[in-house]
């Protein structure tokens, strides 16, 4: 039983270090894309990503591997600012004339958002892209080597707005009411006069 405990106290050591030094040799807030050498091409990414806000992933097959029976997987894997990486998730994506398409909302505190994509072929064969890795989206505000950047970093923290909190909201709002009571008062008056 000790030696059980051992053992698995050690692969979460050597896990966590590995996931350590895969974040540490990424350049904090530079995203990392598909090269010019993949069978799709990425029609959408939302970037930065926010927490709560959706993060949409769209992408095309290139017109060779639609033709030749190729399918596509995306794949998704959250990392938090503490360090600790959500398992990776094959999302069921819409597909719609080859283009395979996805959304999420990331967690409080994310970092960023890895994403792979898996190509089977018609020979059942399969790749992912990147080999090995991830493409990698960061977050508005992230953690990394001992200080926090993006757009909501604040001090020594993230000053992220709550999902649908911002001020472009309220004109909009307000016009909308004032339409809408203008629209009463003159149903109001209306049906005074009958």
């Amino acid at each position: 039983m000790k030696r059980s405990l051992a053992v698995l106290t050690m692969m979460v050591v050597i896990t966590a270090m590995v996931q350590s030094a895969v974040a540490a040799g990424a350049e904090g807030g530079e995203d990392v894309n598909p090269e010019d050498d993949v069978p799709f091409t990425v029609l959408e990414r939302t970037t930065p990503s926010q927490d709560g806000m959706k993060w949409i992933l769209s992408v095309e097959l290139a017109q060779a591997a639609k033709e030749n029976g190729t399918t596509l997987a995306l794949t998704t894997q959250i990392c938090l600012n503490s360090g600790v990486c959500d398992p990776p998730v094959t999302h069921d994506a819409t597909v719609e004339n080859g283009v395979y398409t996805m959304s999420l909302s990331p967690p409080e505190d994310h970092s960023y958002v890895n994403w792979r994509v898996k190509a089977t072929y018609d020979d059942e064969s399969t790749e992912n892209f990147p080999n090995a890795d991830w493409y990698k989206t960061w977050s508005t505000c992230y953690y990394q080597e001992g200080g926090y950047g993006g757009e909501h970093a604040d001090g020594d923290g993230c000053d992220v707005p709550a999902a649908g909190d911002t001020d472009e909201s309220l004109p909009a709002l307000s016009a909308l009411v004032a339409v809408g009571a203008v629209g009463v008062a003159a149903a109001a008056i209306v049906i005074r006069r009958r």
